[in-house]
């Protein structure tokens, strides 16, 4: 039976790990996520799961890799500048095809930066700050509701492509509380016995098997990693195909067609209700999945109906690369920003996305 609570967004983020399967959490305290460590310590052992705090972010990817490793349903969360140290141990875990889920409530930077939020890690985990040819799926969500449930499901997605899988969240959504829908929790595997069966590749030991499972990044001749490479790959193309998740609201007949995420698509959402008040036509794309990246809703605009697509963002401009390149020059193209941890106004998108339009005209 379902229940609907009013719950704060790391708590709630939590809560639809361990419902989805979750039965090891590895973390560090880092603002604005530092309540998911507090949380997990003492929720995950009453629950039959595994609280470990690393003595650092790089501990914690690596004892990730390890558990992913012997099959354990692992959940990893952090920061910006957390994130950053983990991404040797991410192509570690890509390569050796390995799940993990990894949440990133992410916060202003460059470096330390501020704790506010921001949306200026796009580039880092959607092209992959580690070495080598890799790809992870992406999720952002927008609400509560959406993150629980992207959350529950992530541990499955990340199973059956034996890949980590990030969610993209901020400091807002960490923070703020919501109304939402908890899932029934669910059992993807009965217990350690039963991980052979749900996981065949996993290093369970080799009694009384007739081969044994290896693990390994590391290849030293230059044609088996060649083949190993575009194994991964075929995988990832399958991938793009069935990963990819986006929104659209209004977008068929709009002058002006945003394109956002996460916090920022709350904030457009209202931003299309004035506008449209006013009398100018407006509509939005929202990515959920920003690897893989939804073209197909940019290939649906028409140039005779739509002057301009803008790419609303918590960055100097990250987005606007994967929005450019949908498009391929068929319509123009424009950011709306704010960085250091500046959430803008519903008030100031309008009057700049008007600003925009006129020039377009």
């Amino acid at each position: 039976m379902t229940e609907k609570v009013l719950m704060k967004g790391n708590e709630a983020f939590c809560e639809a790990a361990i419902r989805g399967g979750c039965r090891f959490y590895v973390g560090y305290p880092i603002t604005p996520q530092s309540e998911i460590p507090e949380f997990m310590s003492h929720e995950m052992p009453k629950r039959g799961g595994t609280f470990i705090q690393a003595e650092s972010e790089l501990g914690s990817i690596n004892i990730a890799y390890g558990i992913g490793c012997a099959g354990g349903n692992v959940f990893v969360s952090s920061a910006s500048p957390g994130i950053a140290l983990m991404q040797e141990g991410l192509s570690f875990l890509c390569s050796a095809e390995v799940p993990v889920v990894l949440l990133n409530v992410s916060r202003s930077g460059p470096g330390i930066g501020g704790i506010q939020p921001a949306q200026a890690d796009y580039n880092q985990v959607t092209r992959g700050g580690g070495n080598g040819d890799y790809k992870i799926p992406v999720l952002a969500p927008s609400t509560m509701q959406e993150a629980v449930n992207i959350i529950y499901e992530s541990f499955e997605t990340a199973d059956k492509l034996r890949n980590p899988v990030i969610i993209l969240a901020d400091g807002m959504m960490g923070q703020m509380m919501e109304p939402v829908t908890l899932p029934e929790p669910k059992q993807l595997y009965k217990d350690e016995a039963d991980i052979p069966n749900y996981k065949p590749w996993a290093l369970t030991g080799s009694k009384g098997k007739s081969h044994r499972n290896v693990i390994k990044s590391y290849r030293a001749l230059p044609e088996d990693l060649e083949v190993h490479v575009n194994h991964l790959f075929e995988k990832y193309r399958k991938a793009e195909k069935d990963l990819v998740r986006y929104e659209t609201i209004n977008t068929k007949d709009a002058e002006i067609v945003f394109v956002a995420f996460g916090t920022m698509a709350r904030i457009v959402s209202e931003v299309i209700e004035v506008l449209n008040a006013e009398g100018i036509k407006a509509g939005m794309i929202r990515p959920i999945s920003l690897w893989p990246f939804p073209k197909a809703p940019f290939d649906e605009l028409s140039p005779d109906k739509t002057k301009v697509v803008i790419s609303t963002e918590l960055n100097m401009g990250q987005m606007i690369f994967d929005v450019q390149l949908s498009l391929n020059g068929r319509i123009p193209v424009r950011l709306i920003n704010r960085v250091g941890g500046i959430v803008p106004t519903t008030d100031e998108i309008v009057e700049r996305a008007k600003k925009i339009l006129g020039e377009i005209k």
